[in-house]
């Protein structure tokens, strides 16, 4: 597993990377950046505070919290860029390391869009259940890590494995190999709670899933 973790790494600063590395680090950025721009608008424009003291203190407090609140949102973000880049990242991983094992279709739109906006949903969903609680308990953060260990794992699983298998066969595997997969999902969402670093993720997680794929695949009919 951590010898597959650290083969992503090295192919996500490649030169075949470089030029997915630049789209995805533009849109993840650019997205980020007009949440922050939109929520300071927001609060500015509908909170008013005649004391100037007491009106740098909640600017102070309120621009921690959106810092906060936007490091949350990369695993979401991540989730809404893995369907854009997967199928160019999966098929170099593929072509370069695994030359004699047949090359992976990419999802058609149709199947393609709903998986990618289930992901973003559950992620989103499950992430607002435990911002509260990493705020609130001490322990949060490991319900925090665990959720989305098991959401990570679980989708890039399914949306690389979908490259070679039906629906059906993707869920069988991943059931069999579920505590794998989970192991995985872990690397991933400890390299999501990494801040910078995890600007990179959705290319060190697709590119680490599909070696994983790989090591799950062997032996199956």
């Amino acid at each position: 597993m951590l010898d597959a973790a650290f083969l992503a790494l090295r192919e996500i600063l490649s030169p075949p990377f470089r030029g997915v590395l630049m789209k995805s680090l533009a849109l993840t950025i650019g997205l980020l950046a007009a949440l922050w721009i939109a929520l300071v608008w927001l609060i500015a424009a509908w909170v008013a505070i005649p004391w100037a003291w007491l009106d740098a203190a909640f600017s102070i407090l309120t621009g921690l919290g959106i810092v906060v609140g936007l490091g949350f949102l990369i695993a979401p973000v991540t989730a809404l860029f893995a369907g854009l880049f997967l199928d160019d990242i999966a098929e170099l991983v593929e072509t370069t390391h695994y030359p004699a094992d047949p090359v992976g279709h990419s999802l058609p739109l149709r199947r393609a869009i709903p998986t990618a906006l289930k992901f973003l949903g559950v992620v989103i969903l499950v992430n607002a259940v435990a911002l509260p609680l990493v705020l609130v308990l001490g322990f949060g953060f490991l319900v925090f890590l665990a959720a989305n260990a098991y959401l990570l794992g679980r989708e890039y699983f399914e949306l690389t494995a979908l490259r070679h298998y039906d629906a059906a066969t993707v869920r069988r595997l991943r059931r069999s190999h579920s505590a794998r997969i989970f192991s995985a999902g872990l690397l991933i969402a400890a390299f999501l709670a990494m801040p910078v670093v995890n600007l990179l993720a959705p290319l060190f997680a697709t590119a680490f899933m599909v070696h994983v794929y790989k090591r799950v695949a062997r032996g199956q009919p």
